[in-house]
């Protein structure tokens, strides 16, 4: 066998020692924040914290948790991650299900594939999508932050991912008195764990991380989703959208709050993702293939 010839063995170890450390280089800086995040301010401001919290305090964390606008965008992101993606799983399915049959039994199916693919490549521009938001009243609203709730990609991916699935069973479902809508609910749904799963972590991860449009569409700051105010913290360097007070910024470093913040913000992904990482490999790898 090939694994076994000592040429793939070399490969192979040279793969893992490669790979570990570009690992350990991810995780080292963040290793180093959040060491930072449990640290004094004077250990800080003396750098003398590398890898392990020195002066060991919670005070950046407990003052982040009390913080009434970190709360607020908290609580934002969540509604948004919660609605965006079950909407945007609701659009995917609906749509991928009959892009997915063959002409004969979905008429017009090319001509809509192709409308679809064109505004995965064309789209309508930064100004005239603002222009609708406004128009559309959803200035200021969570709905501006989850529609369109469209991806073409994660479309081609389920599409593909349906056409895997045997006949065979949807026809079964037919001859049982099933329609469409039924077998879809009842055979491919079930039978598309691992590619829906995946891809509601694609939606999940994107909510969570956007920023801009909470910027764009949103005038007033305590509409601000998380990623929009870690935004302005981080990168703007402006506490004030923070509202904490003047004394206590002096008893703590703003390198400290931040850390904090961050790994706040990044909690809630890391705790769902290893409860979705069996089904992400399968369902990525089986939704790009096409027999």
């Amino acid at each position: 066998m090939y694994h076994k010839t000592p040429s793939y063995k070399v490969f192979y170890a040279f793969n893992i020692a490669l790979l570990t450390v570009l690992a350990i280089l991810c995780i080292l800086p963040l290793i180093n924040v959040l060491a930072i995040s449990f640290s004094s301010r004077y250990a800080i401001d003396s750098n003398l914290v590398t890898l392990w919290p020195v002066e060991f305090t919670w005070e950046a964390y407990l003052k982040t948790l009390q913080n009434d606008h970190f709360a607020r965008a908290m609580g934002i992101t969540l509604e948004r991650t919660l609605l965006g993606t079950a909407l945007s799983m609701l659009c995917t399915i609906i749509t991928a299900f009959p892009l997915s049959k063959p002409d004969m039994v979905f008429k017009g199916r090319t001509i809509y594939a192709w409308v679809f693919l064109f505004t995965m490549l064309f789209s309508g521009g930064l100004i005239p999508t603002y222009i609708l938001i406004q128009e559309l009243g959803l200035m200021n609203s969570i709905w501006a932050l989850v529609l369109p709730p469209i991806n073409i990609f994660n479309i081609l991916l389920l599409l593909n991912f349906f056409r895997g699935i045997p006949k065979e069973l949807e026809e079964a479902a037919f001859i049982d008195g099933a329609g469409y809508f039924r077998s879809l609910m009842n055979v491919y749904v079930p039978l598309s764990l691992p590619a829906l799963t995946t891809l509601s972590l694609f939606f999940m991860v994107g909510h969570w991380n956007a920023w801009f449009d909470g910027m764009l569409y949103m005038t007033d700051m305590k509409q601000w989703p998380l990623a929009t105010l870690m935004r302005t913290i981080v990168v703007d360097l402006d506490f004030t959208k923070i509202t904490m007070d003047p004394a206590e910024m002096r008893l703590l470093s703003d390198r400290s709050v931040k850390g904090a913040q961050i790994f706040i913000s990044i909690l809630p992904i890391i705790l769902v993702y290893p409860f979705l990482q069996k089904y992400f490999v399968k369902g990525l790898v089986m939704g790009s293939m096409k027999e």
